[in-house]
Parts: structure tokens; C-alpha cells; sequence
């Protein structure tokens, strides 16, 4: 049986053995990482946490809804046991009615078919590496050959521990002068979320640094269930130049092959990000973003609105 339980009423422990143990588990799963991205979320279990769902509820204008969080790529159904289309779908039924607007991402092995709600389908990239690095590195488009032979004629040194205030500076320096809706909110809740990870032995942090020991680029992993998650990073303007950014996953390629890993780039539907991640030889894998709006006219065009601005940003 399928229940639906607020945040006060989930046992963390039971959660968090599920996502443990279950075939399709993720960190973005755990209650201790949806606490730090969306502290008010409520979940459907079903009987003894067999499987579960998070749901990141929220409230504006009076309108109770359910939408992705910032820094969680995929969430959905996650199981200790088999899950078919029609577990899934009985998951998305039992979503509570009050909740008028549903817009979540599914994981990679949630699959649904069609009803009279909108299922929209989005771009993954993984490379696996379970073979040695020079099998990998030969596999290299001729375009990440390029810029990495370039990024090596300029001396740079790839740091592993630097502070996560160094790359969320340089990232607020560059591309975050283009997100306008990004503030100090999103950007504590981001630090926030760095330590939390690190504290729990879950991350990993790199940096590279130029010939002047300047901060070129940074990324930042989540690693747990056997994968490697290309988070967050960020790219000053004399990384972009020297292939700063090529050379940092070069070098976490390097370092973690052969392994039982797998490497997830987290995207894109960007066609320049996915040739990117392409280019080390990373396949492409799908996953299902899913919506319902049971809004009136008005309050749909309001949320329309508020979804434009939140995709941009």
C-alpha cells in the first residue's frame, strides 16, 4: 500500500536504508541531502519502504505545488525491488490532488507512458569507467584531444580540496553575472549544500590553477552509489582560453579509472554542453520530466510566468 506522509511523519532511517539499497539509488535521494535543498519535503512509501518518492512541496500565492529543486537533476520512484510502468504510474496517481501543480524530474529508470498529463523526455551523459585510462583517453573526440594538448602548454596544476567559497566566487564572477534570479539565497544554499557533502564524505572539490597560481576553473562531485556526479563548476575567463575545464575532467577521469564508477556530467538538453560531455566519450541516457497543472486559466498564466523565469535561471 501506497502512503502519503508529510516530513514530520517519515522515519529517516527506514529512507534512507531504502535509497541504500535500492538498484537505482542516488544521493539527491537521501533525507539528509532533500533536507538541505528543500527542507520542506513529504514523500509517498510504500508499506515498509519497499519504495518511495519524494515530493518537494511547496505554497505560493495559496497554490500548493510540487517542483524540482535546485542542485537534484532526477528524483521519481526508487526501489528496492522490481519497478515497472505501472508502479510508477500508481505512484504518480497517489499524488496527493491538493498539490495543483506537479512539475518533477524522474530518474533514469522511471518509465511511464502517456496519459492526459505532459511527459517530457531530457538528455543524460555518462561515461563509464570501468576500463583504464588510455582506453578511455582514445576514445576522445579530436576536439577534446585538441584542447587538452592545448590546456597541457600552459602549465596548469589540478588541485583536489580547494574551498568551495574559491569556486562559487569565481562562478559569480562569470557566468552567474548572467542569472539574474541567482542571489545570496541560492548561493548559501549551494555552500550550504558543499559542506553538508563534504562532512559526509561525499565529495569531491577540484580546482586548476594557472602558471600565476590564479583559479581558472572548478567543479564540484557528489560521489556515492557508484557514480561521480558533475555537479556544479565553474569557468573564469582565462579557463575558457586554456581549456581549464578539459583538463579538470581529464584529470577525475585519470584519477578514478579504472573503477567501478560511473561518471555523470548531470545533462544537457544544451546542445554545446552535450557535445562537450560527448566528446570524452560519454553516452547518452535519458530520463523523464513530468507534468500535470490542474490550475484555473488565470492561475495557469501565472505559473507559466514563474516557470519561464525558473528555466532561464
Amino acid at each position: 500500500m501506497i502512503r502519503y506522509l508529510k516530513n514530520s511523519e517519515i522515519d529517516t532511517e527506514k529512507w534512507d536504508a531504502c535509497i541504500r539499497a535500492s538498484f537505482n539509488g542516488i544521493v539527491y535521494a537521501y533525507s539528509w541531502y532533500l533536507d538541505t535543498v528543500h527542507e520542506k519535503w513529504d514523500a509517498l512509501v510504500e508499506d515498509d519502504y519497499i519504495r518511495v518518492m519524494p515530493l518537494p512541496v511547496s505554497k505560493k500565492w495559496g497554490v500548493s505545488y510540487i517542483m524540482q529543486p535546485f542542485f537534484v537533476q532526477q528524483l521519481g520512484v526508487f526501489s528496492k525491488d522490481i519497478l515497472t510502468p505501472e508502479i510508477v504510474r500508481s505512484f504518480i496517481d497517489h499524488i496527493p490532488g491538493k498539490y495543483k501543480i506537479v512539475d518533477v524530474n524522474l530518474n533514469s529508470y522511471n518509465t511511464l507512458e502517456k496519459k492526459h498529463d505532459e511527459i517530457l523526455t531530457n538528455s543524460n551523459y555518462v561515461l563509464d569507467l570501468i576500463h583504464n585510462y588510455p582506453s578511455i583517453a582514445k576514445k576522445y573526440t579530436s576536439n577534446t584531444k585538441r584542447n587538452l594538448k592545448k590546456s597541457l602548454k600552459y602549465k596548469l596544476t589540478l588541485v583536489r580540496g580547494i574551498k568551495p567559497e574559491e569556486m562559487i566566487d569565481l562562478f559569480r564572477q562569470n557566468r552567474g553575472k548572467t542569472l539574474k534570479k541567482w542571489g545570496d539565497k541560492e548561493y548559501d544554499r549551494l555552500k550550504r549544500l558543499i559542506y553538508r557533502v563534504l562532512s559526509k564524505g561525499g565529495g569531491l572539490l577540484y580546482g586548476v590553477y594557472d602558471e600565476q597560481n590564479q583559479l581558472c576553473a572548478a567543479a564540484f562531485f557528489l560521489r556515492g552509489q557508484n557514480r561521480l556526479i558533475f555537479l556544479f563548476s565553474a569557468t573564469g575567463e582565462s579557463g575558457k582560453k586554456n581549456g581549464a575545464m578539459t583538463f579538470l575532467i581529464d584529470g577525475v577521469i585519470r584519477e578514478f579509472s579504472p573503477g567501478k564508477q560511473v561518471l555523470d556530467f548531470e545533462g544537457s538538453n544544451d546542445e554545446n554542453l552535450a557535445r562537450f560531455y560527448r566528446g570524452f566519450g560519454a553516452k547518452k541516457v535519458t530520463y523523464h520530466r513530468y507534468r500535470r497543472n490542474n490550475l484555473n486559466l488565470i492561475q495557469k498564466l501565472f505559473f507559466k510566468i514563474y516557470l519561464m523565469v525558473k528555466d532561464k535561471s
